[in-house]
């Protein structure tokens, strides 16, 4: 596996992929790690017994969306890499606009799962104040923040492609992209409000 030195190497490279889709998708897998962290350091302490269910079941799944996220790097690049190639065929090709077309599309399926993924874990990280320990709090925080910040990254990234498609491809794609960034609102503000609370 490649290491997170080497991959951020790649990133400032002058490769073309992994370029914002894949980094929003690491940025994901950021978010979901410290979701999963203070879950961790809540489940079997005698002080959150009550929340114990909980706290089990979004450790459980915060670790799930952060393999989803770390394997959406990778699809990521590699439909980027797909959409190139096709934009490099020969124009007198009969197929090449339906091509380009189709890979438009197979170029916004990642992102979108990129926001997916993120928005479910900021609602994770939403359920954590109040039943998860008190003193990774600020952690909470970050991960409300992170995850915020790569649906917005990974919105960024389908809306490009959207731009490309005719309406009948953007409908469908865009319906599914504004149910991602309708938590991005409240996973900004959890952010902003433990951070006031931590603070004061």
């Amino acid at each position: 596996m490649q290491s997170v030195d080497d991959w951020l190497a790649e990133l400032g490279s002058a490769a073309p992929a992994p370029g914002g889709g894949a980094a929003a998708a690491m940025t994901a897998a950021i978010a979901a790690g410290l979701v999963e962290m203070v879950a961790n350091l809540t489940t079997g302490r005698t002080k959150y017994a009550a929340y114990e269910p909980a706290t089990t079941r979004i450790l459980a799944r915060a670790g799930q969306l952060r393999t989803e996220a770390v394997a959406l790097v990778g699809r990521d690049a590699a439909a980027f890499r797909e959409l190139m190639a096709t934009y490099r065929t020969d124009r007198s090709d009969p197929g090449r606009a339906a091509a380009i077309r189709a890979a438009t599309v197979a170029a916004a399926e990642p992102p979108l799962a990129i926001a997916a993924v993120a928005a479910e874990i900021a609602d994770l990280a939403a359920e954590l104040p109040g039943r998860s320990n008190r003193t990774v709090l600020s952690d909470v925080a970050v991960a409300a923040s992170t995850a915020a910040a790569a649906i917005e990254s990974a919105a960024i990234n389908v809306e490009i492609n959207l731009a490309a498609l005719p309406e009948p491809d953007r409908a469908p794609l865009a319906a599914r992209l504004a149910a991602a960034t309708d938590r991005l609102a409240p996973a900004r503000e959890l952010a902003g409000r433990l951070r006031a609370e931590l603070s004061s």
